[in-house]
Parts: C-alpha cells; structure tokens; sequence
C-alpha cells in the first residue's frame, strides 16, 4: 500500500528515551516526506514538557486510540513498554494506520505473528526498528554469505557482552527487569539486535535450541541477566550465544565459520579468512599428516555510513510513499524473538525446545512467572508506569 507525494502525518506513541528521539529526528526535517503532527503520552504532565522541549504545535493526546480514530496521523511509531506494542498496532492497522514499532515487537512471537496478520489485512506499511541492519558490517557480512563467499556455513558464535547495567538502573523504574513489567531481561531488553542479526545475516533459523538463563545472577532482579545458550541447524551446523549485564568490561564478537573461511566482526572491524580452496575439497585429496588449505587474510572494503534509527524511519515513509522495499519488515520481528523465547522457555523446563516455539506452552510458563512477579498486575499497567522519562523505554 502506498500514498500520494504529500507528507505522511506522523505520530508518535510513547515520549521516553527513544519516542523524544524519534520526535526530534521527525521535527529536524531531515526525513524527506515526513512530518511530525501529534504526540500521545499517558502522562498529562507530559503535555507541558512537549511544547516546551519538542514543539508547541504538536498535537498531544493522552489516549493512544483517540490519536488513532481522530484522523490526524497516517502512521505512528510505537515507543512504548514492550507489552503494549500487540495491542496499540492493532489499533492502528485496524484504522487503516502504518506502523513502525520499536524493538522487539512482542514479548512473545503470538503477539507478532498476530501484528503481521493484521497489518497484512489492513494494508499497511509495518516495519520494525532494527536499526543494525543499516550497520554496513552486517550488511556486508550478508552479503558476503549469501552470495557463497563463505560456503556453507559450520558454527556460529555470538559473545556479547557489553551490555553493563548497574542496579541502580534496575531500580530506576518499577517496571524494569520483571516478567509483568517488561517480559524478561538481557534477552527481550538488550539484545533483539544480535538475535534479529544472527538470523538475517546467515539466511538460518536454527531446528532446536538448549539454553542456560540465569535469572538474578549479578543483580536483584527476577528476570536473565546472564544467558548461554546452544544451537543447531538443518545442515548441522551448531552456534553458541553468550550474553550478560553483569560484566565489565564486555565483548562483543561474532564469528562465522564455513567451509570457505572464517568472518570476525568485532571492534567495527570485519576479518575475512578465506581459504584458497574449501575445507571439503581440501580434505578430499589431501593425503600428509598436519597440512591445512592455504589460508589468505582478507581486506574487505566496507562502504556507506550505518545510517541507524533515521535510516530506518526514512525507510518506512519511502516505503509508504513510493512502495521502497523494507529494510526491516515486521513479518521479520517473529524470527528473533522466537530464538529468545526458546532459550528462556529451554531453561524454565530445563529441556531442548524446537523450533518454532510452541506459542501455547511458552505462554503458559511466562504466565506463571507474571503472576508471581514483584509488579503487581496494576502497576504492570501502561497506564500505571513510572513517572520517569524513561518510563516508555529501556
């Protein structure tokens, strides 16, 4: 579905970390098309903070679907607590609105898998803000596997660990850090990206993953904060993904070994060893003890800028506008997030799960963690967050 030259109207959902940044993106003119038109934030004290801090113009509204039946907006960016986001694009694919959604989409793949339903019903340009998509690392790591560079791929392995959070961050808000308030921890919080990137870089979603959450390790929290986890694929290759808040300093390397080479990215640096022929022909013929194929370091040129959350809002309104393919679908969003929902639903039955999740269990063992988590059903409201600006963010 596409409209007319004219600006498309935006709103946004959500006046946190990530809704002001958006807004303020919006309001810079720097993305061609768009105009920012209304902002909806459940805080009424907000209001007087947006015309002084974004602009005095803007519309604000405090009730996310008269925003959405009031005709004023064409699409909206949803910036809200993770849980919110299923409901508040049904709204608004239901009035015929395009969405981009912060990540992740869902705290369970349901939820998103209803969101694409629904979007494909309405219409509507749906994406995703996967902003690591625009990082031309990755892009050229894609490229450089599927084009068979690599060959086929054997083991992946992900440690990312720079993801440092103190307890004060914890308790900065009361939503933070619960499976009522937020859904989960490292897996649902920080790291969507590296998840969404493990499976869009490699074309590979894996047949089974066995996963090892440790809930409350380092901080006083009841969600992960620390997570291994195991991985196999059709083609038997296996992957190891390693993630924690509670370390510093952190790491964060991803390595992707075919039968071609091997690809490092870490420290914004892409290392290609490519092997002059590949391990299988290699080991067809030869006959000594301890060769190995010739080996070659490779310089892989990296062009273009990572154009990060502009990038990504830019690429919606092209999409809405002129039909731009995606560069982050929101059918897209179900992949990484069913990897984060077998590791944890792994751990809570101490189990190998496969893929894909069976949505009904997952649901019944979050359910069980929400009823006993330290944010009562009330406060775990949207309507019931934390004052804080970072109330409707991370």
């Amino acid at each position: 579905m596409t409209q007319s030259d004219s600006s498309v109207r935006v709103g946004i959902i959500g006046v946190g970390n990530m809704g002001s940044a958006h807004a303020r993106t919006l309001l810079s003119g720097t993305i061609k098309g768009a105009e920012l038109v209304a902002v909806c934030d459940i805080r009424e004290m907000m209001r007087d903070w947006v015309s002084e801090q974004l602009s005095p113009t803007l519309a604000f509204w405090t009730n996310a679907e008269e925003m959405l039946s009031s005709g004023t907006v064409d699409a909206v960016i949803l910036a809200t607590p993770h849980y919110d986001h299923a409901r508040q694009a049904a709204l608004a694919f239901g009035a015929g609105i395009h969405v981009l959604v912060e990540k992740p989409a869902g705290v369970y793949t349901r939820q998103v898998r209803e969101m694409n339903e629904a979007a494909a019903q309405s219409g509507s340009v749906f994406s995703i803000m996967y902003n690591q998509r625009t990082n031309p690392l990755y892009i050229k790591l894609k490229d450089l596997i599927s084009s068979g560079e690599l060959g086929e791929i054997r083991r992946l392995n992900w440690i990312i660990t720079n993801w440092y959070r103190s307890q004060s961050y914890y308790d900065s808000g009361g939503w933070r850090a619960t499976w009522s308030g937020e859904g989960g921890g490292v897996l649902i919080n920080q790291c969507p990206h590296q998840l969404d990137l493990l499976q869009w870089t490699t074309g590979m979603m894996p047949t089974r993953i066995r996963a090892f959450c440790q809930f409350g390790k380092y901080r006083n929290i009841e969600v992960e904060d620390d997570v291994t986890a195991y991985a196999e694929y059709e083609n038997g290759a296996t992957a190891v993904f390693i993630t924690t808040t509670g370390e510093y300093p952190g790491s964060n390397r991803f390595e992707i070994t075919g039968d071609q080479g091997k690809i490092v990215i870490e420290n914004d640096t892409l290392t290609f060893w490519r092997l002059r022929e590949s391990e299988t022909q290699f080991n067809k013929h030869y006959e000594g003890k301890f060769g190995h194929p010739e080996c070659w370091k490779c310089e892989i040129p990296i062009e273009g800028i990572e154009t990060g959350h502009p990038g990504i809002i830019q690429n919606w309104i092209d999409s809405i506008q002129h039909g731009t393919a995606l560069i982050a679908p929101g059918e897209e969003g179900i992949r990484g997030l069913s990897l984060s929902n077998a590791m944890y639903l792994s751990t809570w039955i101490d189990d190998w799960v496969a893929l894909p999740v069976s949505e009904e269990q997952f649901e019944h063992e979050l359910e069980q963690r929400k009823q006993h988590s330290s944010i009562s059903k009330s406060n775990a409201a949207t309507d019931q967050l934390p004052t804080d600006l970072s109330a409707t963010y991370k």
